[in-house]
């Protein structure tokens, strides 16, 4: 079966793109830990949804089910959401009956910025510039 040069079909190989290239590169790279700390929280906090039941929660406590009307996803990803705000330490969570109760972590902000400023050395900075 004779292949056109341009059209790739089963037995084409196809080049890796540059973007891919560095892709890779980049992830086989040593990346420090409290560098992946900081963009643990950075990704988390660039979803809008994920900033809304933040927005909420920060009102008080509340349910999967009251967070679904606030944001108007489905529960699986409401869900989704939570474990992903849970592993960047902003809210806890508790089972109470068949529900789960979703509550801020306020003072997460604020280690948070703390950590931030040391890792990026911007603490050492401001002292030199007082």
């Amino acid at each position: 079966m004779a292949m056109h040069p341009e059209t790739p079909g089963i037995g084409a190989t196809l080049a890796p793109s540059p973007a891919h290239i560095r892709s890779t590169i980049a992830s086989v790279v040593d990346q420090p830990d409290d560098l992946r700390a900081l963009r643990l929280m950075h990704k988390t906090l660039a979803d809008v949804n994920r900033l809304r039941i933040l927005q909420r929660l920060a009102q008080g406590e509340a349910t999967v089910s009251e967070l679904i009307q606030r944001v108007g996803l489905s529960q699986p990803l409401v869900s989704w959401h939570i474990v992903r705000l849970r592993a960047a330490g902003l809210i806890t969570t508790r089972r109470v009956g068949r529900e789960t109760v979703s509550r801020l972590v306020p003072e997460a902000f604020k280690d948070f910025a703390e950590y931030e400023r040391r890792v990026l050395g911007l603490e050492h900075r401001e002292q030199t510039a007082s």
